[in-house]
């Protein structure tokens, strides 16, 4: 009895299954240009397609976008699969499948990344998947650094460089109507709004006074000189500089009350 699974639209339970024997008639025939062929070759196939997408659910992108794309992948590989080689074909079609979604991923991305960084990536990728084929548990960054013989800061670059962006405004949370979003998570305990108002009024009370309030200012309170080094600095006597420091103090305090 078969199993009903829909993913895409399609119930999987409705495709036919090909032998390994009809799989390579069915390409030869659909490589000489036998549409029923193709047709029928394909259908069989998409088994293949959907199984590599669960991989990619997490993406932003549509899943139903990565279907079409991973069935253009299926079609390359059937173009291009050698029968006479000993080989079966998912063994084949699988990497091919799976480059053509990553570089759709990838030419989609909301941030522009280098070809170059993007490459990178995937080498990064594909040689962490190799680790832990071999190891059976998962590989740490280091350990593909140090198998690409790279530092690994370049490796968690090319990592980060191909990460999905999310919103701020994405929710982390549900509870009875209660939203929790990523903002909520990391937001700034400290700046409160009022402390912004603050320094917005300081800002323009410091735009009302002289240049040289300013520069006396700057000097006794960012720079911590006394009023006789700040005097010596300007030129102007010691007096002055108090004169003008109490002025500067009083105008501030009067625009930001």
């Amino acid at each position: 009895m078969s199993t009903r699974v829909e993913i895409c639209g399609i119930d999987t339970s409705t495709l036919p299954k090909l032998s390994h024997k009809d799989t390579m008639v069915l390409i030869e025939k659909a490589q000489t240009g036998c549409e029923r062929a193709k047709d029928d070759f394909l259908m069989a196939n998409l088994r293949l397609v959907l199984s590599i997408i669960q991989r990619f659910y997490g993406k932003k992108e549509s899943v139903d976008d990565i279907f079409q794309v991973g069935c253009i992948g299926l079609i390359k590989a059937m173009q291009n699969f050698d029968t006479s080689l000993n080989l079966r074909f998912s063994t084949y079609a699988v990497p091919m499948i799976m480059g053509e979604i990553r570089r759709f991923l990838r030419d989609s991305s909301s941030v522009r990344v280098s070809r170059s960084m993007r490459d990178m990536a995937y080498k990064v990728l594909s040689t962490r998947a190799e680790l832990e084929k071999d190891k059976n548990n998962e590989a740490t960054l280091e350990e593909v650094a140090a198998a690409l013989n790279m530092p690994l800061f370049q490796v968690v670059d090319a990592m980060d460089a191909i990460s999905t962006p999310v919103s701020l405004f994405d929710p982390v949370y549900h509870d009875s109507g209660d939203v929790v979003m990523i903002m909520d998570q990391i937001r700034d305990t400290k700046n409160h709004d009022e402390n912004w108002v603050t320094s917005v009024s300081i800002s323009e009370a410091l735009e009302k006074l002289s240049q040289r309030e300013q520069q006396i200012l700057s000097l006794r309170f960012f720079e911590g000189k006394t009023q006789i080094e700040v005097s010596e600095e300007v030129g102007i006597s010691q007096a002055q500089v108090s004169r003008l420091e109490k002025n500067a103090l009083a105008t501030l305090k009067k625009s930001i009350d």
